[in-house]
């Protein structure tokens, strides 16, 4: 059985290659957006630690899915995946909050 094109084909299809490029700067932008937001959160956490403030927001979390769900159908996606996508985020946070609240105990 022969092998297909693509895999004994070392030159790549350049149609293919350049929808690559642009998912590998994408993913590239996703993590450097990625991190600039921790880094906001990560001082919304040590502020909340240092005012003995809660490490969760229900209510505001609520607010944020709602808000990314519609912005998520305004922009043709999946509105459950990006739901699940920013509760994962928050969940994220939401422990790196608790962490810097014992932190600071």
């Amino acid at each position: 059985m022969l092998a297909p094109r693509a895999m004994t084909d070392p030159t790549p299809d350049p149609t293919l290659a350049g929808f690559r490029s642009s998912i590998d700067n994408i993913d590239a932008a996703l993590v450097h957006i990625l991190a600039e937001r921790f880094r906001i959160t990560k001082a919304v956490g040590d502020y909340k630690a240092a005012h003995q403030l809660p490490a969760s927001d229900p209510a505001r979390e609520e607010r944020q899915i709602a808000r990314l769900r519609a912005l998520a159908e305004d922009a043709h996606l999946d509105p459950d995946f990006g739901e699940k996508f920013i509760r994962f985020v928050i969940n994220e946070v939401i422990r790196h909050h608790e962490r810097a609240k014992g932190a600071s105990a």
